[in-house]
């Protein structure tokens, strides 16, 4: 794959690899952009290719709508995705990419009879597991807000410019609704292996929570646990880099 930055491109791949072993798709957490992962080829060998999805509505995308709804999504994808498919590849979520990795792997098994070599999912809870807090994506501005302040991922500067949040709170509150909205649907588990990553100071999806996705899969689970709150992806990434590639390399060796 090149690195496409444009309206058209759901794809960024900062260092792009013809000749890895296998591609590492990583969706990015709500009101998030493929900028997250931007480094990530530094510390991962040749051998992985890192492509970045970029959701409408941020990043070179940033004029075009976000989608409110899962399925709508992870239909889109599946199209994109199709062509992008040619040789083994894993998927990378974080909360709510966690989420659409999950539900596009699914949809992929359905329409075209592939799977992920490896689906790693990060700081959300299993699917199948009903959320028991009210939603948030439709608060009034200021206990909106707040509950970003709460989820402690948002940069405090960020929150005090209004003039900045203006533009960003209509991604934020789509993404949010993305999640809300969500209707599990059961279907036979995957039968690609799964890792869970959750943070023990994480309140949105707790040890037990991450647990619950080895229930999603026929093949192996790892479950590992690391400092941090909703945002250890941030905070210990060079650990949580080091069990991909472990993971990664035990189907590539």
């Amino acid at each position: 794959m090149s690195n496409t930055s444009n309206l058209d491109s759901w794809f960024i791949c900062p260092k792009p690899n013809p000749e890895a072993k296998i591609r590492l798709f990583c969706f990015p957490y709500a009101g998030g952009s493929a900028n997250i992962f931007r480094s990530w080829s530094n510390h991962l060998p040749a051998t992985v290719e890192i492509c970045a999805i970029e959701l409408p509505g941020r990043g070179m995308r940033i004029k075009l709508p976000s989608f409110t709804q899962l399925e709508p999504l992870v239909t889109e994808l599946a199209t994109v995705f199709k062509p992008n498919l040619d040789k083994p590849f894993a998927f990378f979520g974080h909360s709510m990419g966690g989420l659409v990795s999950f539900e596009l792997a699914r949809l992929l098994r359905k329409q075209y009879g592939v799977k992920p070599s490896h689906l790693f999912v990060s700081a959300r809870r299993a699917p199948q597991l009903v959320e028991n807090k009210p939603p948030i994506h439709s608060l009034p501005e200021a206990e909106f807000i707040e509950e970003l302040r709460r989820l402690n991922g948002t940069p405090e500067d960020l929150l005090k410019n209004d003039e900045l949040m203006q533009l960003f709170m209509p991604i934020l509150r789509a993404d949010f609704a993305v999640l809300e909205t969500y209707i599990y649907n059961q279907e036979t588990p995957l039968d690609c292996p799964i890792t869970a990553f959750g943070g023990w100071q994480d309140q949105e999806a707790t040890h037990d929570q991450i647990q619950a996705w080895q229930e999603q899969t026929s093949a192996s689970f790892s479950l590992h646990m690391l400092p941090g709150d909703h945002f250890f992806l941030h905070s210990f990434q060079s650990f949580l880099l080091e069990i991909i590639y472990q993971k990664i390399n035990d189907i590539n060796p």
